[in-house]
């Protein structure tokens, strides 16, 4: 799959893609790296293999930069961004029916902050990762989704704060902020990271892309509309034999008894493998 790719290595084991930026000098999120991100999720969104995906970066120092400042500089440049895969790309990234994990270490600023955004879940290295949103500095704002999705995550004041101030902000204060979902010590990260992968991975995959879709409109939805898409989503997998299969598994190893239900989370775990089985690494 990476063959395909000028500014990213992209490689699946045991369901997990990690996604690797490596697009010297600092990740700068221009047409080539676009059109790289467009190309990728053409790749997994079908992808039966990819059950998870994972981005992380080759640069210590830069996790994924600002868009290219041409677009402003050059009126030509931001016709032809109009005009291409750029529009729309970080919608469609959160739109994936498979959960996205940043493993962040290094700056992320502007429309690389807005990516992270568009992804599920975010962890940072401590002393090692800054977050930021510079544009207004620059006399625009961040409009690649950031001004709708900052406020939704940490809230209306902080986004303010964040994007008016044009600071840049250390892992532990965005954890603090709810920006990412936990700083990690760097010698932690990866271990944390790819663990939380693995398990997901394990998962159904029907489970998965749906509690994803809820979870998403409870952002989106007032609450009885929300409650009533849960329920809709839900009923198929009550109903599938995925699930019923699972639930007999584990009933049949104890649970409901006190000494299953001591360890409930690791009974499931015990008898995952046992219901089904990953598919298989592609060739």
């Amino acid at each position: 799959m990476s063959d395909r790719y000028t500014a990213l290595t992209v490689g699946t084991s045991r369901g997990v893609t990690t996604v690797t930026i490596d697009h010297p000098p600092v990740n700068l999120l221009d047409a080539a790296l676009i059109a790289d991100l467009d190309r990728l999720h053409e790749d997994i969104r079908d992808d039966p293999a990819t059950r998870v995906v994972v981005f992380a970066s080759a640069d210590p120092d830069f996790f994924l930069s600002h868009g290219e400042m041409g677009l402003v500089t050059d009126p030509q440049a931001l016709q032809d961004y109009a005009a291409g895969p750029g529009p729309g790309l970080f919608q469609r990234f959160r739109e994936l029916p498979q959960p996205t994990i940043a493993k962040i270490t290094g700056r992320v600023r502007g429309g690389g902050a807005e990516f992270l955004l568009s992804l599920d879940m975010r962890y940072a290295a401590l002393d090692r990762a800054w977050l930021g949103q510079p544009e207004v500095g620059l006399g625009i704002f961040p409009g690649g989704t950031g001004t709708q999705l900052l406020p939704r995550l940490i809230g209306r004041s902080r986004a303010l704060e964040v994007i008016l101030g044009a600071g840049l902000y250390d892992a532990r204060t965005a954890e603090r902020y709810g920006w990412v979902d936990r700083a990690l010590p760097a010698g932690e990260l990866d271990d944390f990271v790819d663990d939380l992968a693995r398990r997901i991975a394990e998962q159904p995959p029907a489970a998965v892309a749906a509690a994803k879709r809820a979870v998403h409109a409870a952002a989106d939805l007032p609450l009885a509309e929300g409650l009533a898409f849960e329920s809709e989503l839900l009923l198929p997998l009550f109903l599938g034999s995925d699930a019923r299969q699972r639930f007999s598994a584990v009933l049949d190893a104890g649970a409901q008894t006190r000494d299953g239900e001591l360890d409930l989370e690791g009974l499931i775990d015990r008898t995952r493998t046992a219901a089904t089985d990953l598919a298989p690494d592609p060739a």
